[in-house]
């Protein structure tokens, strides 16, 4: 790498750089790349393309511009916009990041008018107006394919709402329950995540153009009429706050992590009950792959993706935190850092939401082998407990009393509801002949009938009170 000499003589960078005119030398080669950040940032040409607009339309309202400015930027700028759509638009890092080379381009094509555009503001309220807009779509994408994953998880779980299987706790078989339960858990976790990234988009839609590098600016904006044109709730209060808050981008980061973390668990039953051990469920051809050596292997390689991609997320998260804990008041240079955290944060949960989207509505359900498996490890033992409650036993002595008849069918190797009445008897008098009844796996999850129970009346009815919460709450599905 070689350093520029001095040659002690003025140069003017201005054909190069904005913000040539007090700099001399030439930036390093290498800096210029160290610190350039076009290769990502690109990616918010629309929110700055759209952001710029609204500027101008509010600098000929206040007289700053003419009509004619005005319209001359506009046009500029919806060429350019044009040409990007296309792909006929060259990025260059001399030019540092998204904003230079849009401005850039928009001088080339207007001439000097264009060099207008920028009054009353800088880049330190730009990229922050731009990155709030640039999460205020994804959020909103991300709200929909949420929705699109809780409307799959209420098809599958009203289909399986009678489908018996084990619950788990420790992983061990615990109690029967509704398969369409089940689902339901994972829909709970997803209505507490649409909400986080709800809450999110509020606090992220606040204007903070017009906060200009820090400390607002001597013009006679107008950043009200900025904010109706961009549709923001609210115009950020203080200037040097406006353009040094990442708080909502670390927000959006921690309920992405939060996300991340359920489809994680989701995935990591999916792969366990799609194994040979359990065959729980079947996933599809279209969503799993093979072994280059075993033929016999069909691999769950999405939910093992999604599994791993919960790892990126929370490393992002915490990057970001890591980012802004120890800069001062105002902007620095270390906020560039946080796009790339925010841009792959976006896709990844974008991508694994769309995938679960798919997923969900295909799965299929081996019935006769969740039957066979809620019917091993005793799961209807509490049943049993419950029972002798009911005749007029106190809790703890029936518990005693049923961990006796699991030592007893342990030792014949057989099921509860395998051993003799007279074997039970001799366990408690109390236990008659309707116990069989009781013992049954698919009576010991229709028990449970009440509100949040498992009860496959319950299931349904559960189904239709999610279905109006998520109207009451985030509006009807498109």
């Amino acid at each position: 790498m070689s350093n520029p000499s001095h040659s002690g003589q003025p140069r003017d960078q201005s054909a190069e750089k904005p913000w040539g005119g007090r700099f001399e030398q030439a930036t390093n080669e290498f800096v210029e790349r160290f610190t350039a950040s076009v290769m990502f940032d690109q990616r918010l040409y629309a929110q700055d393309i759209r952001g710029s607009i609204a500027h101008a339309s509010m600098l000929a309202k206040v007289g700053i511009l003419t009509a004619d400015e005005r319209d001359a930027i506009v046009n500029g700028l919806q060429s350019i916009l044009a040409d990007i759509r296309a792909g006929n638009f060259t990025w260059s890092i001399k030019l540092e990041d998204v904003h230079m080379n849009i401005e850039s381009a928009l001088v080339a094509r207007i001439g000097d008018v264009g060099k207008k555009l920028h009054t009353a503001r800088s880049r330190n309220d730009q990229v922050a107006t731009d990155i709030r807009l640039y999460m205020r779509d994804v959020l909103d994408a991300v709200d929909g394919l949420l929705a699109a994953v809780q409307q799959a998880l209420l098809t599958l779980a009203e289909r399986e709402a009678d489908t018996v299987m084990p619950g788990f706790t420790h992983l061990q078989p615990a109690q029967p329950i509704s398969f369409g339960h089940h689902v339901l858990a994972w829909f709970e976790m997803l209505v507490r995540d649409r909400e986080r990234f709800a809450d999110c988009r509020g606090r992220t839609n606040v204007l903070p153009l017009g906060s200009a590098a820090l400390a607002g600016t001597t013009f006679p904006i107008d950043r009200a009429y900025t904010a109706e044109l961009l549709g923001f709730a609210a115009v950020a209060e203080n200037s040097l706050d406006a353009v040094s808050d990442r708080d909502f981008g670390i927000e959006f980061c921690a309920a992405a992590a939060t996300l991340m973390v359920h489809l994680s668990r989701i995935s990591e039953e999916l792969i366990i009950w799609n194994s040979q051990q359990f065959r729980f469920i079947d996933l599809p051809d279209a969503f799993c792959t093979g072994s280059s050596i075993m033929p016999q292997k069909k691999n769950p390689d999405v939910p093992e993706l999604v599994r791993g991609k919960s790892g990126r997320v929370v490393g992002h998260l915490v990057s970001l935190i890591t980012l802004m804990k120890g800069q001062p008041l105002a902007y620095n240079k270390d906020n560039q850092e946080d796009k790339e955290p925010l841009f792959d944060t976006a896709d990844t949960v974008m991508d694994c939401l769309r995938a679960f989207a798919d997923l969900l509505p295909a799965l299929e359900v081996e019935h006769e082998r969740l039957r066979d498996a809620a019917a091993q490890g005793f799961t209807n033992a509490t049943d049993l407990a419950d029972y002798l409650v009911r005749n007029g036993v106190a809790f703890r002595d029936a518990h005693a009393v049923v961990g006796g008849a699991v030592r007893l069918a342990l030792r014949r190797n057989c099921a509860l509801e395998d051993l003799e009445l007279a074997e039970l008897k001799g366990l408690s008098p109390l236990i008659g002949e309707d116990v069989y009844d009781v013992l049954k796996v698919d009576k010991a999850m229709a028990a449970r009938d009440h509100f949040g129970g498992t009860a496959p009346n319950q299931v349904r009815a559960a189904v239709i009170r999610a279905r109006e919460r998520l109207n009451a709450k985030f509006g009807s599905p498109s």
